[in-house]
């Protein structure tokens, strides 16, 4: 396992607790604020999955990014900046992997200055960052 240099400051931590796994399990976050039952993408389950989960927090961070950016370029970001994630669960003959959509609407916005937002974006977002040269990714500026 890689550790973390003396020179990262490590600004949060999340910690979850899952039983149970994807298909009836339960996580659970160390400070309580997330309980929530798993189910099986694409059933009838009472629960959330966990490329729902990714796609959620791919969204929200995607979207601080873009304010990161913004307000280091000056420019203030409409109230309806949205960011919509797309993540799918692929099987080439059992081998699972995901790909992913992010469909990003910055009504108001000149498109070739929102476009830059959005590349600026990628190489700010931590999750972006994370999962590049990993999965496929398309980003839509509409």
């Amino acid at each position: 396992m890689e550790t973390i240099s003396q020179s990262t400051k490590v600004l949060y931590t999340a910690k979850t607790h899952t039983t149970g796994g994807r298909g009836h399990g339960v996580s659970k976050s160390s400070d309580g604020h997330l309980d929530i039952r798993l189910s099986t993408p694409g059933t009838n389950g009472t629960g959330t999955n966990p490329e729902q989960l990714f796609a959620a927090g791919w969204s929200a961070c995607f979207e601080g990014a873009l304010s990161t950016v913004a307000r280091r370029m000056r420019i203030t970001l409409p109230e309806d900046t949205a960011v919509d994630a797309e993540i799918d669960l692929c099987s080439d003959n059992g081998d699972y992997s995901l790909q992913a959509r992010l469909n990003i609407t910055i009504p108001g916005v000149e498109r070739e200055i929102a476009m830059q937002l959005v590349e600026d974006a990628t190489h700010t977002c931590p999750y972006s960052k994370a999962v590049k040269g990993n999965i496929k990714v398309d980003y839509y500026l509409l």
